[in-house]
């Protein structure tokens, strides 16, 4: 019976897929409709029908299934043997990896024949996913957060890379932006038709493994004294989701959330559903949903937007757009987990510990400081900083102060900001993971930033300023709206913070890609993070924040560590857990989105500084929060100051090198809190 359930439903599936796929067929730039692939004409515009349809149309669509089924697949492997709803090409840095590679191969100009792209790709999600794996460490993490959180510090750091890359070889790289957000626009049928058998024999060879599957759900011992061979499994299954994830990233771009999205609706399905839980049907199932998920983005994005406008969009957009709605639904239905709100195990530190760390990191800060004002292009002495204090320096002193001390402010400032943001967001979700660009916040001022820059509207920097602001801070309202029933639930509030993110992310690339093209690497560059252009006035918004959030978020010090113990721990002792949490997240907002002034969007910062501070001087936020923020300064400081020297004359984003820099070591800090890591 629960065999006949399965076998139904993919049935049905398949049915969908079908009536989809020939809704697609019949939409397009050359006005062909459904009368006429019926016969009504031979020909359109003098183009013959059978050219529409074999020239772009089937194309489009084979490819679109090709990929979907590919990373549907793929996530449900990876979900499978990690036991973790969250696993998925994307968050396990298998996407990043094979689009990194593949952009670094058109940026320096590299022959490679068509057949060898997918084996590209493939090293590169394979050596993304085998350093996220290896950083997880023991078998035990990969249900935990500690998967997503290895998995994001190593995507970050490749997107980085990646956008690097873009901004530097802009020549070799043209439209790979576009790209980047996942297309299914093909040439011929020719790569769909290389695609496909892969595809199929790599299906086959998951599916040899659904009982293994299906026996590791039970739990690593069970699973063991069953005769199911667990490392072995492992390793093959994650080697099958990379290929598929490679494949599709060759085919299409890097098209995100499907491989995410599909195997959740899948399996929400199979609760209800007999026999669907089962791999031998859940595996198809998860590919028939992504391939019913990409082709249902594309067509009502041809059919809201016309098939003409809609040809210059990234199918990643709307499936980008969709998969978020999936995700803030799912977390409207969420009940808190108790395991996944465990406060992060910190040592005690002393008071003299503190105080010698934060006297410490002072200096480094003054040091960095003042190392940014003498690098660049030009190398200065620190005699010529007193002489241009004086206003005796020399004009050519003068001139690279004038720019260099304002950028130096604003890398100071914002960093202090955007640690700031994340020391309470991590502190009062009780999650490592969060912070103001995971919960959505910077990705909203981004978006305002982005409207102002490309639709023109006058007013110059203060409406840019404005704009970004208030976009930040309604993108966290509405957050908090959708958050708030029966209270404000850390894991509700951090699953749609991150939809939201996904969603105004995908709008701020819609944007831009309406734009002229050769006009993407300069808003790319403001997006990734840059100091350059700012001036005094950049930096007084966020200092006047921090003015007034630091002794806020200071006096409110015992409820946040309340707040980051457990839920029930601040009801006893008579803290008022929503009315706190809504206030400080309201203050980490608010420096968030003015640090997108002074820096644009910035992020690993908010990420990585929190965490080094709370290793340095434990647990307590009075000694947190001021670490931090010297650490978030220090960080940025530095990333721009590498960045204005080390290509010089030309540049590197700030935010671009903050990835660089900070997820190494991130990664580094991962592996060593790794308790089954050697000693």
């Amino acid at each position: 019976m629960k065999a006949a359930r399965g076998t139904a439903v993919l049935a049905v599936l398949l049915v969908l897929v079908v009536v989809t796929g020939l809704w697609h067929i019949t939409q397009g730039t050359s006005g062909a409709g459904l009368a006429d692939l019926l016969g009504a004409r031979t020909d359109v515009g003098g183009v013959p029908i059978i050219d529409v349809l074999t020239g772009s149309r089937l194309p489009r669509v084979l490819a679109g299934i090709a990929v979907g089924v590919a990373l549907g697949s793929a996530g449900a492997l990876l979900q499978s043997v990690t036991r973790n709803a969250l696993a998925a090409p994307d968050t396990l840095a298998v996407t990043a990896g094979s689009y990194f590679t593949l952009c670094a191969v058109a940026a320096f100009g590299l022959a490679v024949p068509v057949w060898a792209s997918g084996a590209v790709a493939f090293a590169g999600g394979l050596l993304a996913a085998a350093l996220v794996l290896g950083l997880v460490g023991t078998t035990s993490h990969l249900q935990s957060t500690r998967l997503v959180l290895a998995g994001s510090a190593v995507a970050m750091a490749l997107d980085a890379g990646t956008a690097t890359l873009l901004i530097l070889f802009k020549e070799n790289t043209t439209g790979l932006y576009a790209w980047g957000s996942g297309s299914l626009a093909q040439l011929n049928l020719d790569a769909a038709a290389r695609a496909t058998p892969v595809i199929v024999v790599v299906l086959v060879a998951a599916l040899l493994l659904s009982h293994r599957l299906d026996v590791l759900r039970l739990g690593d011992d069970a699973a063991a004294s069953l005769g199911v061979p667990i490392r072995s499994t492992r390793v093959v299954a994650v080697l099958l989701a990379v290929l598929l994830t490679s494949i599709s990233v060759t085919l299409a771009g890097p098209l995100a959330f499907v491989g995410l999205a599909a195997p959740v609706a899948a399996r929400l399905a199979a609760n209800r559903i007999g026999g669907l839980g089962r791999h031998a049907f859940l595996i198809p199932a998860c590919g028939l949903i992504g391939a019913l998920l990409v082709l249902l983005a594309d067509a009502v994005l041809r059919a809201v937007m016309g098939a003409q406008a809609a040809a210059s969009i990234p199918t990643g957009i709307p499936t980008s757009l969709l998969g978020a709605v999936v995700i803030v639904m799912l977390a409207l239905r969420l009940r808190d987990a108790g395991t996944a709100r465990e406060a992060p195990r910190t040592a005690i530190r002393s008071r003299r510990r503190f105080l010698t760390v934060a006297a410490l990191a002072s200096v480094l800060l003054v040091g960095a400081a003042v190392a940014g004002l003498l690098a660049g292009s030009l190398w200065l002495r620190t005699g010529d900083i007193v002489l241009w204090l004086q206003g005796a320096a020399p004009d050519l002193i003068d001139l690279a102060l004038d720019d260099r001390a304002p950028r130096v402010a604003a890398a100071v400032a914002a960093g202090a900001a955007l640690a700031l943001a994340g020391s309470v967001v991590q502190g009062t979700v009780r999650n490592p993971l969060a912070e103001p660009s995971i919960l959505g916040i910077t990705a909203g001022a981004g978006l305002g930033a982005v409207f102002v820059v490309t639709s023109g509207v006058p007013g110059g920097r203060p409406t840019l300023i404005l704009t970004a602001v208030a976009t930040g801070l309604v993108t966290f309202a509405l957050i908090a709206v959708l958050a708030w029933r029966g209270g404000l639930l850390p894991d509700r509030f951090l699953l749609i913070g991150i939809g939201c993110g996904y969603a105004l992310s995908s709008v701020s690339t819609f944007l831009l890609l309406r734009t002229d093209p050769w006009d993407t690497p300069r808003i790319l560059t403001w997006l990734s993070g840059t100091t350059y252009g700012r001036e005094f006035p950049d930096v007084l918004p966020v200092a006047l924040v921090l003015l007034v959030a630091t002794p806020i978020v200071l006096s409110l010090r015992r409820e946040l560590d309340l707040l980051a113990i457990d839920e029930d721990t601040p009801r006893i002792l008579g803290v008022r857990r929503e009315t706190t949490r809504l206030s400080v997240l309201t203050i980490a907002a608010v420096a968030a989105a003015v640090s997108v002034v002074a820096v644009g969007v910035v992020g690993f910062v908010g990420l990585v500084a929190p965490h080094i501070a709370r290793v340095l001087v434990g647990a307590r936020h009075g000694r947190i929060v001021p670490v931090a923020m010297l650490l978030g300064g220090l960080l940025v400081c530095v990333a721009d100051t590498l960045g204005r020297t080390v290509i010089a004359p030309a540049q590197i984003p700030a935010g671009l090198m903050m990835a660089l820099i900070g997820a190494p070591y991130f990664v580094w800090l991962l592996r060593a809190q790794n308790p089954g890591s050697a000693r």
